[in-house]
């Protein structure tokens, strides 16, 4: 079976809505599949990188914490848009993943040209 190129994009803060945890969600399913995999951070989306978390006021699972397992489901391919960090003042420091591949809006439109399949949430 020739494997597909899926890249999943996420946007959004990663608490006041579902879409973070579905996108992990989503993900982690389609690792059962054996496809190459891609998570790309964008928009509010990259607030979910950053290690200062604490979600247990909220009564909600940390999204930071299942971050760093990815590569145990062979999700390797992690990318986190350089503009979306600066506008919101976050550094390479404030992530919780150190592999993180930092990329520009031109290597982003690359990216999404070599993929099968692209799931934006």
């Amino acid at each position: 079976m020739l494997k597909k190129n899926i890249l999943f994009i996420t946007r959004h803060a990663p608490y006041g809505s579902t879409y973070a945890r579905e996108t992990l969600d989503a993900l982690l399913a389609a690792s059962a599949y054996d496809q190459n995999l891609g998570l790309l951070f964008m928009d509010d989306g990259v607030f979910q990188l950053l290690i200062q978390q604490d979600s247990s006021s909220i009564d909600q699972k940390n999204i930071a914490a299942t971050l760093p397992v990815l590569p145990l489901y062979d999700i390797e391919n992690i990318y986190a848009h350089k503009e979306s960090l600066g506008v919101r003042g976050i550094t390479a420091d404030d992530l919780i993943l150190d592999d993180i591949q930092l990329i520009d809006s031109e290597a982003i439109s690359q990216l999404l040209a070599q993929q099968d399949q692209v799931l934006s949430f």
